[in-house]
């Protein structure tokens, strides 16, 4: 394949997914890492895309917050393979924290008829969808409302939590890597993911393979802070063992179709 070829279809996959890896990118063109990684300096030089470790992203990714909407339409049965997964880290009697983002609405989704629960959240859509769960006790912080996450950001939001003591936090990002941990675009949101984080004894990480490798402007969490990260099977192999020599116990949560055949085959 002639490397104008490559440029092209390289592209065309950072585009659709927001980031790529060097490892499943050279698998899927049929060419060598070292053949990818020089395709990827040269792109970098024009602009076209952002170098991080073990692939690229989109240009703008370091400051650019996605909006509900663009996160909805990403990695849909990822998500939920993720959401399955975290549901069973949730035991009846816990308190837990859910932050904002389609992977924890996912899992609250899954929560609704748990015998017995209290979820602090932030999310006015994980609200929303616990309101009939009649055995889960909501706490929905105060702070100030961010339209595009549907969620209460802010001093307000951080004051709220600063008191509570919750056994786990399940909260997402736009990116996490073994050197930065999660991290997303907006100082105000990080600084609130922050506090949910701190609120927790176990912090667990749900991110999709679009945000593994990835790098974004603001930290949230430190690697050495968080216990768990819950991710699925298309993330670069090289960074997840980063990741878990950085001390994060990693889960790969396997897309119900794979799920499904493998009970076939038992």
């Amino acid at each position: 394949m002639l490397a104008a070829e490559r440029r092209r279809l390289i592209a065309e996959s950072i585009r659709s997914k927001g980031v790529v890896s060097v490892a499943q990118m050279a698998d899927a063109l049929g060419t060598t890492e070292i053949t990818l990684r020089r395709d990827l300096r040269s792109m970098a030089r024009e602009g076209l895309l952002v170098r991080t470790h073990g692939g690229a992203v989109l240009p703008a990714a370091l400051g650019h917050e996605p909006s509900y909407t663009e996160k909805a339409q990403q990695a849909g049965d990822e998500k939920a393979a993720i959401a399955r997964l975290a549901a069973k880290m949730v035991r009846p009697g816990d308190s837990i924290v859910l932050g904002p983002g389609t992977t924890t609405l996912a899992l609250a989704r899954l929560l609704v008829h748990s015998p017995e629960l209290t979820v602090v959240t932030n999310s006015l859509l994980v609200a929303q969808a616990l309101m009939e769960a009649t055995r889960v006790e909501v706490i929905l912080t105060g702070g100030t409302l961010r339209r595009s996450i549907h969620a209460l950001v802010g001093p307000a939001t951080e004051d709220s939590v600063r008191a509570l003591r919750a056994s786990q936090a399940f909260i997402s990002g736009n990116g996490f890597t073994a050197a930065r941990g999660l991290s997303t675009p907006s100082p105000v949101v990080a600084a609130t993911d922050r506090a949910l984080a701190g609120a927790a004894q176990h912090v667990v990480v749900l991110a999709d393979h679009t945000k593994i490798g990835r790098e974004t402007m603001c930290q949230t969490v430190p690697a050495a802070r968080v216990q768990t990260l819950i991710t699925d099977s298309l993330s670069d192999r090289a960074e997840l063992e980063s990741i878990h020599g950085a001390g994060v116990e990693v889960l790969v949560a396997e897309l119900e179709t794979r799920e499904r055949a493998r009970s076939a085959a038992s």
